[in-house]
């Protein structure tokens, strides 16, 4: 955990960005029947029946120096898909940085091992060479500054019923860089996340997480 927090708290370095990444399922739900337009006085009306048509995967970028994000949608997380994402986080999102702190959780797919399994040899070193991977402790991935971007997605965007990915994919991308519904715009505004637990917060509220290291309870040799 103070890894990360430590990391939160040093400043912007171009050359070495500190990149959050994260994935999230989304349903793709779709009306049986056309909502009722709102009227004076009468809100949006819609049937509580809906047409389930699958669900996708978001894949999430976030650099909170920057207040720059990027949602993909995509079929599928597999391994290969989180592989194709790191090609594109270092060729085209980073690709002037010499090296990219990534802050991931620890699904069994974000691993440096993916990238080898579905490119060659020399160009998957050559991607890993780039990445420095920090890890959300278990049961800890609200450390990763991305999951809070994603619920502000959710709010503005997604609390509604999408039907198919194109939809999706058009409204994820207004909301991350043009105008939405007369909120400020994501990238553009450089909006960010204004991180405030440091690690005197850590040690505050979780000391009981912290080894007993006092002399009281370390055990030393008999001489």
């Amino acid at each position: 955990m103070e890894d990360l927090l430590d990391l939160y708290s040093q400043p912007d370095d171009p050359k070495h960005p500190v990149i959050c990444f994260y994935e999230r399922p989304y349903p793709l739900l779709e009306d049986i029947r056309e909502p009722l337009p709102p009227e004076p006085e009468q809100p949006l009306r819609y049937d509580y029946e809906y047409k389930r048509n699958g669900s996708v995967n978001l894949f999430a970028i976030f650099e909170p120096h920057k207040g720059w994000r990027h949602i993909e949608v995509t079929q599928q997380r597999t391994k290969k898909d989180f592989a194709l994402q790191m090609k594109n986080l270092v060729d085209i999102h980073c690709p002037q940085a010499e090296s990219i702190r990534l802050v991931v959780d620890n699904l069994n797919t974000h691993n440096p091992a993916a990238l080898y399994e579905f490119f060659p040899l020399e160009e998957a070193r050559r991607i890993v060479q780039k990445l420095e991977f920090h890890y959300t402790p278990k049961h800890g991935s609200w450390l990763n500054q991305v999951e809070i971007e994603l619920s502000v997605l959710a709010r503005q965007c997604l609390e509604r019923r999408i039907a198919d990915v194109q939809t999706l994919s058009q409204e994820i991308a207004s909301w991350q860089s043009d105008a939405y519904g007369g909120l400020r715009l994501r990238n553009s505004s450089k909006a960010s996340v204004n991180w405030r637990f440091k690690i005197t917060d850590a040690r505050n509220k979780m000391g009981r997480l912290y080894p007993d290291v006092s002399p009281s309870k370390v055990d030393l040799p008999d001489y």
